[in-house]
């Protein structure tokens, strides 16, 4: 399978905030990315999916890549 980049923008609930967050994953389509959007939230937060809008995932070039942990595994 081929890995693409995706950089994903969206938003979640923490307590009354809502919070934005732009993250990016490399990953072979854009359910997996939304799956792991969900899967991490979930994790590190202890959120629900339903506290968190996934707004865009748009597929990126290596170039365009500003995580520094994304970008060592290039």
């Amino acid at each position: 399978m081929i890995t693409k980049i995706y950089r994903v923008k969206g938003t979640f609930v923490m307590g009354e905030e809502k919070s934005i967050f732009v993250k990016e994953y490399k990953a072979t389509s854009e359910a997996n990315v939304e799956e792991k959007i969900y899967e991490r939230f979930g994790s590190k937060h202890g959120l629900n999916r339903s506290q968190i809008s996934i707004d865009e995932i748009t597929e990126i070039a290596p170039e365009e890549v500003t995580d520094p942990i994304v970008k060592e595994i290039l």
